[in-house]
């Protein structure tokens, strides 16, 4: 349980050192898009490892601190970065992979969606180049066929949706609380 408990207080603590700061070219901080996106996953009614996902999506930013930056947009990678981080510290590759496919999600719904490449902020277009750009047919046929995709797709919904200001971050204790118990099992 100690090893938990050290991750635990170590990926929390990213969030305590990093979290304040701005989020990309965004109106809010990290911590700030981090629970919101929690907040709309724990909202829907989905497992703690999707909400525990949706609120470590973006833990490459702040975990690979001495990575490549995207034009001052954040870390190139961040979505393997983070993924990689996550199972390091012992969670499931299921949760590893949602982190991981956000940016896959933001490529898919271009290449899919009218309008979506659009409706993205000003920052999501810009990094969208440096993330292998629009995907590809092909590219997508494989992502459709993966059993994450739909909840990946979902996940990104979220991602653009945690972007409000003056809304309270969620009590830490609480995904702490969840990611003890994904340890443990």
């Amino acid at each position: 349980m100690q090893r938990n408990e050290q991750v635990i207080a170590e990926v929390f603590g990213l969030y305590e050192r990093f979290g304040d700061s701005d989020y990309i070219g965004e109106p809010v901080s990290q911590i700030e898009h981090m629970s919101q996106a929690a907040e709309l996953a724990m909202a829907e009614g989905y497992d703690d490892e999707v909400i525990l996902a949706a609120f470590f999506h973006d833990i490459g930013h702040i975990c690979g601190e001495s990575a490549e930056n995207m034009g001052g947009f954040g870390v190139v990678s961040h979505e393997r970065l983070g993924a990689d981080y996550l199972r390091r510290a012992g969670f499931s590759e299921r949760m590893a992979r949602l982190v991981e496919y956000h940016v896959q999600a933001k490529r898919y719904l271009t290449l899919k969606e009218p309008g979506y490449y659009e409706r993205l902020s000003e920052a999501s277009r810009r990094t969208l180049e440096y993330q292998g750009g629009v995907m590809t047919a092909e590219e997508a046929e494989a992502f459709e066929q993966d059993p994450l995709c739909e909840v990946s797709l979902r996940m990104r919904q979220w991602d653009e949706l945690a972007k409000e200001m003056h809304v309270p971050v969620i009590d830490l204790a609480v995904l702490k609380d969840k990611a003890v118990r994904l340890l443990a099992a």
